[in-house]
């Protein structure tokens, strides 16, 4: 291993759009078959392997810690399909889950069953169905797409990922013998699923850019190359998917961009008719259908974004979409509805208040409630919490008729909770907690919403979380702060058992909630977006501000991470305000931003063009996008320590673009590492345990980056 970094070659490549020319010195890093490419990554793992072998024990450290406080051998709680509860096991020692079913007691059985208390891991009546661990076998790399059973049980459908580029062999099993059908579909994208017959099968496929751009129909037990093209979607800024309504009437392809949506729907009665279109596609009017059935008719309930901006639901006839239309919940300035779930006897609505998730229920009349479009009479239920800042949704609800709703609940300081609430009686039923072993003790921690003020004046929120003892001192304390903000992703506040490797170390963890995000409704979103970009960094940087002004930290505490999007995030920041900040961690980091969308042959770069501008076309766009690239702004300046971390098969942010940037900050004399995954995807390794050393690396370099040495 060698303490040198290694330095690469400078082969001047000429970029010339709108008048502009730009000489890309390490373009060539772009050809992942050419040996001196691999050479190059190689020898950039064993500088940061050096560079951090003084590490070597906090991060075994970190990773024992994880491991210690995971519950190795784990059942989760288990969801009904029919006449089975379906569920996951993780097994001491073992990469992956195991999926597994049992059967129902009784038509009735909506109470999840749970382990006895001899000691046993598995349910009565076990079935296992896939075993992840023997699927990954003889594999660097293992990663589960779709999964769906038929509506009898019988057959499982499901696909498998061994390189880490998203594209997925599918395979049908049957469930009585364990044993494969000869159907094998390669090269579909995840979200492949069963019509209610279980005689067809309905799946998405890409094309050379990696965008799923048509569905098919595979009939079980004939060839893949005999099946039939339902649908193309040859608008390159559109996505396809494949959709069922809970129901199980309709089968649906959505086919959407970032601005526009559009469903096609499909009476599953006769699952090899044409599909129809519920509204045309209009650009900047998204959609999202659900089948319900209210007072004895077939309706649609919709949420949509015509003339609402942070969206309304409405109901229309499914037999005259465009027919007479019923608002159930209008458009409010400060909520943003984000979806519905319809079950027989009541509809679930989930949307965003002050920066926080929440959770209506409504029960439908037949089942005791008002009309749904009789919405002075505030017939949502909203739950509600005891905590100031949390996370909640719907978790796994697949039946049709299910009395309670499963919901997902978390916090900072709150491990990962299951629920199930009863719509008839209201009551709350908490099913199962996420173990921490050892001597955790959420009341050792608090969590706190602050806000910044950015330099136009608007207020970001951010989240927190350290330990309480920390606060007493008001002491500035080393801080980890992370950050997102595009496409309307929201990170919301959550638990992390690795988090608290970092916690008890005396770290502040907190989230800035910037612009660009969905934390605050669409127009949050569209203003960190397109020409509106910089706000995003902007808001980070007073973020940054803020936990220094107000005492919580120091610059050469702070340190910055981000991933994908995010990690362009803290690339931009490093060269807007590099001396707020002690070192700066960029997953898969999307650095080389304005070269990717450039190229409208690279994987989804048209389809990004909504997100970001078309610079390819609009000289103002390549103009504002050059200004913050990271990658072309890289210049002479006392930058953070810097770590790079990217996946050599990734598919959506090309390992090319940290490789590059890297290089460049290596030139300016930035301190600067480059980790390359070489059998990895967009999220990283596969398997839980190497998940954790991977974690463990990365928290050991934050540690160190924030001035927290080995104890």
């Amino acid at each position: 291993m060698s303490h040198t970094p290694p330095i690469a070659a400078q082969k001047p490549h000429k970029r010339v759009h709108h008048g502009d020319e730009f000489i890309d010195n390490y373009e060539w890093l772009r050809d992942k078959e050419n040996p001196a490419v691999l050479a190059h990554l190689t020898a950039e793992n064993d500088y940061t392997q050096a560079r951090t072998e003084h590490l070597a024990v906090l991060q075994e450290q970190i990773y024992e810690e994880i491991k210690q406080r995971t519950q190795e051998t784990d059942l989760s709680v288990p969801i009904r399909r029919g006449e089975w509860w379906y569920y996951t096991r993780t097994i001491e020692g073992e990469q992956y889950g195991v999926h597994c079913r049992a059967p129902i007691s009784a038509a009735d059985d909506w109470i999840p069953p749970v382990l006895d208390e001899s000691g046993g891991t598995s349910l009565p009546g076990e079935q296992v169905i896939l075993d992840d661990n023997k699927e990954a076998e003889g594999h660097d790399f293992y990663a589960l797409g779709s999964f769906d059973t038929s509506v009898d049980g019988s057959l499982l459908l499901y696909g498998v990922d061994t390189e880490g580029d998203e594209r997925y062999t599918l395979r049908v099993r049957r469930l009585d013998t364990g044993q494969n059908l000869p159907d094998e579909i390669p090269g579909t994208s995840s979200g492949a699923l069963f019509e209610p017959s279980g005689r067809f099968i309905f799946y998405t496929t890409v094309d050379e850019a990696w965008r799923p751009d048509k569905a098919w129909r595979h009939e079980v037990g004939t060839a893949a190359s005999d099946d039939v093209m339902v649908f193309e979607e040859k608008d390159e800024k559109f996505w396809v998917g494949i959709g069922r309504s809970r129901s199980r009437r309709f089968v649906m392809i959505e086919s959407g961009s970032n601005i526009t949506s559009e469903t096609w729907l499909l009476d599953a009665a006769d699952p090899t008719a044409p599909f129809r279109v519920i509204w045309p596609r209009r650009t900047g009017i998204e959609y999202e259908v659900k089948h319900a059935v209210v007072e004895g008719e077939d309706r649609l309930l919709i949420v949509h974004n015509n003339q609402a901006i942070n969206f309304e639901l409405i109901s229309v006839p499914v037999a005259d979409p465009l027919g007479p239309r019923r608002v159930v919940l209008p458009h409010r300035a400060d909520v943003r509805l984000e979806t519905v779930d319809v079950f027989r006897d009541h509809v679930v609505a989930e949307y965003r208040r002050e920066g926080m998730t929440r959770v209506g229920i409504a029960k439908l009349p037949h089942a005791g409630g008002v009309p749904i479009d009789d919405h002075k009479n505030g017939r949502f239920t909203e739950l509600t919490f005891d905590e100031e800042v949390y996370s909640v949704g719907t978790a796994g609800n697949p039946e049709w008729e299910q009395p309670t709703v499963r919901l997902g609940y978390t916090s900072m300081v709150t491990p990962s909770t299951v629920y199930d609430y009863v719509v008839q009686t209201g009551e709350l039923r908490m099913l199962k907690r996420q173990p921490v072993l050892g001597r955790f003790d959420p009341a050792v921690y608090e969590q706190r919403r602050e806000w910044a003020t950015a330099e136009d004046g608007t207020r970001i929120p951010i989240s927190m979380v350290f330990r309480r003892d920390l606060a007493q001192r008001g002491d500035p304390a080393p801080t980890l702060l992370y950050g997102y903000g595009s496409y309307e992703h929201s990170v919301d506040p959550g638990f992390g058992i690795a988090r608290l490797s970092l916690l008890d170390r005396g770290m502040v963890f907190a989230i800035a909630h910037v612009r660009g995000g969905g934390e605050l409704g669409r127009l949050w979103y569209e203003h960190g977006k397109l020409l509106h970009k910089r706000n995003s960094f902007t808001d980070f940087v007073a973020c940054a501000k803020h936990l220094i002004d107000e005492g919580y930290t120091r610059p050469e505490q702070l340190v910055a991470e981000g991933h994908s999007a995010g990690g362009l995030l803290v690339g931009a920041v490093a060269n807007i305000a590099p001396e707020l900040f002690a070192g700066v961690l960029g997953g898969v980091p999307f650095v080389d931003t304005l070269t990717t969308i450039l190229d409208p042959s690279l994987p989804l770069t048209v389809i990004e063009w909504e997100e970001w501008g078309d610079p390819l076309h609009d000289p103002e766009v390549y103009a504002y996008m050059k200004a913050y690239s990271p990658y072309e702004n890289v210049h002479k300046r006392e930058y953070p320590r810097i770590l790079a971390v990217t996946s050599l098969n990734d598919t959506r942010v090309l390992y090319v673009e940290p490789a590059k940037w890297v290089a460049r900050l290596r030139e300016v004399g930035a301190d600067v590492l480059l980790k390359t995954e070489m059998a990895a995807g967009h999220g990283g390794v596969s398997g839980r345990y190497r998940a954790w050393e991977e974690r463990a690396f990365d928290y050991a370099w934050v540690l160190d980056a924030a001035g927290v040495h080995p104890q």
